[in-house]
């Protein structure tokens, strides 16, 4: 067995310690994972209280989605915000839970993944599901904006 000389040694773990160190440094703290679910969270808040408004003040204008039983991927701010208000001028008391979230920060996107459970009425008639979903988010000027939603009925 070679045995490494001490300066050898000595570089090897002041490498190791700083590209740690540098690691450590560039994750992201668990404010920006929070303020992740807390801004899907005020999303189906918004939901919730029919604030059509408010729900696409969280929305990027390049939004896209994949919805439980869409055939086509959906395209614009616009199509999302006027779906919801369509869903939500014909519902009540929606209400949305999450579970098993597992948010990832990598600068300015992040993604977040979760299932979830729902219920409510829509044209009068009970309905409940659940599901999984994965949604993506960008910062821009400080806030961040769901871009694409991809939701799996199960």
């Amino acid at each position: 067995m070679r045995v490494f000389p001490k300066f050898v040694m000595a570089i090897f773990i002041l490498v190791s310690c700083n590209s740690k160190k540098e690691y450590t440094e560039h994750m992201p703290p668990a404010t920006e994972q929070e303020a992740i679910k807390s801004t899907l969270v005020a999303m189906w808040d918004a939901i919730e209280k029919g604030d059509v408004e408010r729900y696409a003040t969280f929305v990027h204008p390049d939004f896209t989605q994949f919805g439980e039983l869409d055939t086509i991927l959906k395209i614009g701010k616009e199509m999302e915000v006027q779906g919801v208000a369509d869903w939500v001028n014909n519902s009540s008391n929606i209400h949305t839970e999450m579970e098993e979230p597992k948010i990832t920060v990598r600068g300015n996107v992040a993604w977040i993944t979760y299932y979830w459970k729902d219920h409510g009425t829509t044209d009068g008639v009970p309905f409940s599901s659940r599901g999984k979903s994965t949604r993506i988010f960008v910062k821009e000027n400080g806030k961040w904006l769901c871009i694409h939603g991809h939701y799996t009925l199960l």
